[in-house]
């Protein structure tokens, strides 16, 4: 039997040791393009190492149902992933904490129609989870030949449920 993670609405201050949350909110930094376009300046800190460049991919994902099962979580070592939905759904965040060279037990967000995310450099992380179609991303990380992929596999898979506060806030 797996172990049961509850999914949370993705909110910055809970995400903050993983990564930046990326998003419109409060008052813009300045407004641009003739006082029509409000700018969210530097929303999330990246990071292509000394080695790397920024690319900019497009990623079509399946999506996924819940419950979600997580068997594993990968990191990239040399550089930031920031993950940009193309579409206005709610998708499934799993980070876990670094504990001596491996993931603790991993922790579920359920990001907002709105946001996206930025996981900083060596953060582990599950794959991508989108939980409605069209499933497409925006995705800015490291461009470079050095290796940028660890993968950690569980020796028995985590089980993510979406939690009331998910619920209540029309993320399910």
């Amino acid at each position: 039997m797996s172990d049961v993670i509850t999914a949370i609405p993705l909110r910055a201050e809970a995400f903050a040791p993983f990564g930046d949350v990326l998003e419109a909110t409060g008052t813009p930094d300045k407004m641009i393009n003739q006082g029509r376009c409000g700018r969210f300046h530097d929303r999330a800190r990246l990071d292509f190492g000394p080695e790397g460049r920024a690319g900019i991919s497009i990623f079509e994902s399946e999506i996924v149902e819940w419950p979600v099962k997580v068997e594993m979580v990968e990191r990239h070592p040399e550089g930031s992933q920031a993950f940009i939905p193309m579409g206005a759904h709610p998708f499934l965040v799993i980070v876990a904490a670094d504990e001596r060279g491996a993931p603790g037990t991993p922790r579920a967000f359920v990001a907002a129609p709105g946001q996206g995310i930025n996981l900083h450099r060596n953060t582990w992380h599950g794959v991508l989870t989108p939980l409605h179609a069209p499933a497409l991303f925006a995705v800015v990380d490291r461009i470079g030949t050095t290796p940028n992929l660890q993968e950690h596999w569980f020796d028995s898979p985590y089980t993510v449920e979406p939690g009331e506060e998910c619920t209540s806030a029309g993320l399910i």
